[in-house]
């Protein structure tokens, strides 16, 4: 029979003593692990490499650690992380062929981790202060959700109907050494491109962004794409999850052997859209942002407002070949 499933939000507990994914006591402060696990730190020569958290405090990928069970971490996230390894050593083709939901387990572990990390972070600066760290109702249903999701790397879980989360996979033509990661706490979004391959997920949306953008992602999805191609999508998806205004809730049915976890409805009683409307002069700020790189500013992808500056598509909507762009 199954263990009760751990609710840590419930008892807002986010302390050195507790497993982050089980709840399990530990036995030793040692019983630690990297976030972002060490083949990935070695990998992308991440060791020293700055990560800046929410309080714009700047700590490195190898510092971020959250306390987890040796037995949780032997039976359940070597294994995982192994898979993971493995598949990236393969490329896109490999990537691919990894089981979507083994890829959210992977993603969501480290984004999981980042939010633990901070909340963490949030209490004990409230504690020094002599405060109460207070976390919006809304946010913690939210990261809830997101954990009780995560619990399918140690329990068997059954999502029905559709899975909770949009995740994308595209080929990128970069160099192999290539390493650029992303997340947005407050919408569940994640992007990473390395190798030859770039992922961009929503980690709860009940695949409402993959949907919102299906007619674009039909065009480039088997493509090859330049990087700022990819990064354009990216900006894309990360400013469609900011107007995702729905907090998706979840029926729960656990048995003595595998808990079953169903999305209701988005649409619920709500005449309302479930994205609020898109403007192009804030989706040009977000693009800005991705497109750093390249020195784009605000001014020039929006001198069109009515058709911001697009490097995936041509005027008559068809794909932009990647080998055709001249930066």
């Amino acid at each position: 029979m199954l263990s009760a499933l751990y609710e840590p939000f419930k008892r807002m507990q986010f302390d050195a003593r507790h497993c982050f994914l089980s709840g399990h006591e530990l036995q030793s402060p040692e019983e630690t692990i990297n976030v972002f696990s060490l083949w990935f730190i070695q990998r992308f020569n991440l060791e020293d490499k700055a990560f800046k958290l929410l309080d714009e405090s700047i700590s490195t990928y190898k510092d971020i650690k959250i306390p987890c069970s040796a037995q949780i971490y032997q039976q359940f996230l070597e294994p995982l992380e192994r898979e993971v390894e493995q598949a990236f050593a393969g490329g896109y083709d490999a990537l691919k062929d990894l089981p979507e939901e083994r890829l959210f387990q992977w993603i969501g572990k480290m984004v999981y981790g980042i939010i633990f990390h901070e909340i963490r972070q949030g209490i004990r600066q409230q504690q020094a202060q002599g405060e109460l760290f207070n976390l919006s109702q809304a946010m913690a249903h939210k990261f809830g959700n997101l954990h009780l999701m995560l619990q399918s790397i140690i329990r068997p879980v059954v999502f029905e109907e559709r899975n909770p989360w949009s995740i994308e996979l595209f080929r990128v033509n970069q160099e192999a050494d290539f390493f650029s990661y992303r997340d947005e706490i407050n919408t569940l979004s994640f992007s990473l491109r390395a190798g030859d391959f770039g992922i961009i997920a929503c980690l709860q949306d009940n695949g409402a962004n993959g949907q919102y953008h299906r007619e674009m992602l039909e065009k480039v999805k088997t493509e090859n794409l330049h990087p700022i191609q990819f990064e354009e999508i990216c900006a894309r998806f990360f400013y469609s999850a900011y107007l995702f205004n729905r907090l998706p809730e979840y029926t729960l049915m656990p048995t003595e052997e595998t808990v079953y976890i169903e999305p209701m409805p988005l649409q619920g009683i709500s005449a309302k859209p479930i994205f609020d409307h898109w403007d192009n002069k804030t989706y040009g700020q977000v693009l800005e942002n991705f497109w750093k790189p390249w020195g784009f500013v605000l001014l020039e992808i929006i001198k069109n407002p009515e058709e911001p500056m697009s490097f995936l598509l041509n005027q008559d909507g068809s794909f932009k070949k990647a080998e055709g762009i001249l930066l």
